[in-house]
């Protein structure tokens, strides 16, 4: 068996509830190396144009990765891919201590097909599967689910589970694990996927060890950067991601009223993570294999009864999501309301998002007070905040349609709104301007899922990255260059994505000590150049799906705000992003032609030509 692999995936049809192991060949394992890289092989294989996102025919998968389970730092994670409800490729990533209780459990990845008759979870335990009947489960909160499998199961399982938010098919549901500790695989809306096929949750638990094929030499790299690594994040350790409000303020990249405001001087120091620190701060989390511990528990505002009264806190997301995007400057209520997001299997970001467009929208006049029930829907408004996460969490009133996601929900009010739906393929915009870091602009317009903090590592462009290409930082604020950069950061970020490692560690490592922890956990030989081509060849991959299911030139694109209004003042003041001239500079890179589809000999570089038979017409 290849060091780092379990050797088997797990084939679950919920139709028929029958189960079967597969193995994956060590060409597609190499090619493809694992978390959303076998994803991207075996989605594009499997489904098509037609493929109905909520139909049996899709595939929902929760995948590991070759270092998953080892000893590498931040390897702790898990992807979970299917095609996404927004009608493209769908992938979301999570933290926590899932990703290594999957596969000890004895599986790299489980792939589920079909639709059950009646609601059921799936226990892996050392090696065996077990569908159980989850009636008694649907319409709990994530963390009630959690402590109820615990009780039926063992007080060792590692959960996931989505909420009613899910259940009831909202496109914005994410998928909550580790339970009251709320960490999240939350864009993309594959949480109603999930609630489609009627399985409420997956809980697995087992002792299978992850073998590692040179030891000693993985043992002495693991020495050699986790100092750096301890070193470099000591603000995550401190504050978490919170930590990062006030200095993104500073550079104008935290959002602030729906992404029209500047600067929240007098304000954002209330909901910072320094203050959060003081306030509600109890203790840190870590993730599987972390050494960092950038997680935040605080106390929960509805206690489980039995359990201990602290859960996960708000991050650096949630606090933009729910506070400077909507002016909303309460702390306890921020961390009220991401507790509740976490509980109805919401994504915190797209939840924060929706509330802002209709914060505007009412302000604007295109949505009265009687569509809100009644709820004084203001900037600023902790109460009205609160009262449509949980409308939004039960698809109540206006949270059915703002459930959808700002683009539906837009294209369904009036046209004037969609000047201020702020979203990427239908994905609503992670709390960062490209106002502020210009690269943003091109790879949230080009990223296969939509709108993406997690498909390029931005912050990394301001180091030098010479074994990447660029011996000098790029200034946040310019257009020439940032396509390229975005382009090779995408690769390099789903090369991460792939192997399950957490990004916090990218500015800290280098992609050689990175390629050599793949190289000696699996005993592969490579170059560095193969291994960064493993990258671009996933992400060209992603690329194709899109294109099959009739996403183009046009859908690369960002919102009106973004592209033309500059900011009065604050650290993104005075300055609009030229995403045309970034998009053809990055296509170029890229080796695709002006309409952003792959050349021919581009795909066949990266062995991806013999999937191109419905692009024939298309590709030079």
């Amino acid at each position: 068996m290849i060091g780092g692999y379990m050797g088997k995936l797990l084939r679950v049809d919920l139709s028929t509830g029958e189960t079967r192991n597969e193995e994956v060949s060590e060409e597609v394992l190499r090619k493809y190396i694992g978390g959303v890289g076998i994803g991207a092989r075996i989605l594009f294989d499997e489904t098509s144009r037609e493929t109905d996102p909520f139909g049996e025919g899709n595939l929902l998968m929760f995948l590991t990765g070759p270092l998953t389970n080892t000893k590498v730092p931040t390897s702790g994670r898990y992807a979970v891919v299917s095609k996404s409800p927004l009608g493209a490729w769908g992938e979301s990533d999570s933290g926590g201590s899932f990703g290594p209780a999957l596969k000890q459990s004895g599986f790299d990845g489980v792939i589920f097909s079909g639709i059950a008759e009646e609601p059921v979870y799936l226990y892996l335990n050392d090696g065996r599967a077990v569908l159980r009947k989850a009636q008694h489960l649907w319409g709990k909160d994530t963390y009630v689910t959690d402590a109820l499998i615990k009780g039926e199961t063992s007080r060792e399982v590692t959960t996931v589970s989505i909420g009613p938010a899910g259940e009831k098919l909202a496109r914005i549901a994410g998928i909550i694990n580790n339970g009251r500790n709320g960490r999240a695989s939350g864009r993309g809306g594959l949480g109603a996927v999930m609630g489609s096929k009627r399985l409420k949750a997956i809980a697995a638990h087992g002792h299978a060890r992850t073998t590692v094929a040179r030891e000693a030499e993985l043992a002495n790299l693991i020495k050699a950067i986790s100092k750096p690594i301890v070193d470099r994040t000591l603000a995550l350790k401190n504050y978490g991601t919170a930590g990062g409000v006030l200095a993104n303020h500073e550079i104008g990249d935290l959002p602030i009223k729906n992404f029209t405001l500047g600067e929240w001087a007098g304000e954002v120091g209330k909901i910072s993570g320094e203050a959060m620190h003081e306030a509600m701060f109890k203790k840190r989390f870590f993730c599987g294999s972390c050494i960092i511990g950038c997680g935040r528990l605080v106390p929960l505002h509805e206690p489980l009864e039995g359990e201990a009264q602290i859960g996960g806190g708000p991050e650096y997301e949630s606090l933009g999501a729910l506070g400077s995007l909507l002016l909303v400057n309460d702390l306890e209520a921020i961390a009220h309301g991401h507790e509740l997001c976490n509980r109805y299997g919401l994504d915190v970001i797209s939840a924060g998002a929706v509330i802002a467009f209709a914060m505007e929208a009412h302000e604007k006049g295109l949505l009265d007070k009687e569509a809100l029930g009644g709820t004084e829907l203001v900037w600023g408004n902790a109460a009205a905040m609160i009262e449509m996460i949980h409308k939004l969490g039960k698809r109540e009133g206006i949270g059915r349609l703002l459930g959808e996601g700002v683009k539906h929900a837009s294209e369904t009010l009036h046209p004037a709104t969609r000047k201020f739906a702020i979203h990427s393929k239908g994905l609503e915009f992670p709390m960062h301007d490209p106002r502020s870091l210009s690269s943003f602009a091109v790879s949230f317009a080009t990223s296969p899922r939509g709108a993406c903090h997690r498909g390029c590592s931005q912050y990394s462009e301001r180091m030098a990255m010479p074994e990447l290409g660029f011996e000098e930082p790029l200034h946040r604020q310019q257009d020439e260059g940032k396509g390229v950069v975005s382009a090779v950061l995408q690769n390099y970020s789903t090369l991460f994505n792939s192997l399950k490692l957490c990004h916090f560690v990218m500015p800290c490592t280098t992609p050689t000590q990175i390629a050599e922890c793949l190289r000696h956990t699996t005993g592969w030989h490579f170059d560095l150049a193969e291994f960064l081509q493993t990258g671009e060849r996933i992400f060209n991959l992603k690329k194709l799906y899109n294109l099959r299911m009739g996403l183009g030139r046009r859908d690369d694109d960002l919102p009106e705000r973004i592209k033309h209004c500059k900011l009065a003042e604050g650290g993104a003041k005075d300055y609009v992003p030229d995403l045309e001239r970034m998009l053809a500079e990055y296509y170029n890179h890229r080796g695709w032609d002006s309409e952003g589809t792959p050349e021919l000999k581009t795909l066949e570089r990266l062995g991806l030509h013999q999937d191109i038979a419905f692009l024939k017409e298309t590709v030079n």
